[in-house]
């Protein structure tokens, strides 16, 4: 959908080859009805970026803006390291029609050259340099990584503003609603189950040369922002990064947290636990003694749009009460 003419050099283009044909002027409604199909917005950086219409073959260089696109019914043409996204994003499933555009990181200009693409969703963790030559290719917009001063509202924002880009806004707002009913249920079940205001920490962790490391998701975390709308309490103390709310500890960090229970999402084989195993003083944790370590379900994006964040509060919500 890449803009060469304008709409009003089309319309004249068009009122001349009628003439020559000799037929009758086209109607000035048709120009008009033309002309309200544009669309413009204003992405994360404040740009305006102007659409011909609602884009249909889209482009995404992030997890997050991929699962939206297929959660507001438009699969996208060209999307970031489809193998990674299949393993980790089980809310928005793409097809066999999507072309793999490279990292996430670093795309390639040349296979998103080849998609004839009319809009890119890119994220503010892209570099400026590789938006640029983006924006050589087809319309960019851009929408912001994550903002730990608001998760929620701003999964929400960045929805809305691809399903602008993309006329599915009824789409957006049926996502949205159906996260809000989801924290209102699952709050409800853990209420009923005497759990409101217990301590959860929330971690992911992994095993690289021989060594565990922790990452918790303190205050300012998506899934933290999520528990919290659960009636959940959040034990970390540490303080996270700005964008992402995610901190760095190890074991023997876990000592100084008062968690009642525990929970981690990993993929594939569970190296993290396994390897705590034999751990004395992972052993000697309250919420390890108590049972309290819960495991949920691959795929569950933590830094994912409302799907996501639907499918963590389901998956968090029956773990606890289980």
């Amino acid at each position: 959908m890449k803009t060469h003419l304008s709409l009003a050099a089309a319309a004249a283009a068009a009122a001349l080859l009628l003439t020559g044909c000799g037929t009758t002027e086209a109607p000035a409604a048709s120009e008009s009805s033309t002309a309200a199909e544009a669309i413009t917005v204003t992405d994360a950086r404040g740009k305006e970026v102007k659409l011909d219409g609602p884009a249909t073959r889209v482009v995404g260089t992030e997890w997050n803006a991929v699962e939206n696109l297929v959660t507001l019914g438009v699969m996208p043409v060209g999307v970031a390291d489809v193998e990674g996204y299949s393993a980790w994003v089980t809310a928005g499933a793409l097809d066999d029609s999507v072309t793999d555009i490279g990292t996430r990181g670093e795309p390639s200009f040349e296979t998103v050259a080849t998609l004839d693409a009319d809009l890119i969703i890119a994220t503010t963790d892209l570099p400026e340099a590789a938006v640029t030559q983006l924006e050589e290719l087809a319309p960019v917009v851009v929408v912001e990584s994550a903002n730990a001063k608001g998760q929620i509202a701003q999964a929400e924002e960045n929805l809305n503003l691809i399903a602008e880009a993309t006329g599915t806004e009824e789409k957006a707002t049926e996502a949205i609603a159906a996260f809000d009913a989801a924290v209102a249920k699952g709050k409800a079940a853990l209420e009923e189950a005497g759990l409101a205001g217990k301590r959860v920490a929330f971690a992911d962790g992994w095993v690289a040369d021989g060594k565990v490391s922790i990452r918790p998701f303190v205050e300012g975390a998506l899934l933290t922002d999520i528990n919290t709308e659960l009636g959940l309490v959040s034990p970390w103390e540490m303080e996270g990064d700005a964008a992402y709310g995610l901190a760095s500890t190890d074991v023997e960090g876990l000592t100084a947290v008062d968690a009642e229970h525990f929970v981690y999402i990993t993929n594939g084989a569970d190296d993290f636990t396994k390897s705590l195993t034999d751990n004395s003083v992972w052993k000697s944790l309250p919420f390890v003694e108590s049972g309290n370590v819960h495991r949920l379900a691959d795929g569950i994006w933590m830094f994912g749009g409302p799907a996501s964040m639907t499918q963590y509060v389901d998956a968090i919500v029956q773990s606890l009460t289980a």
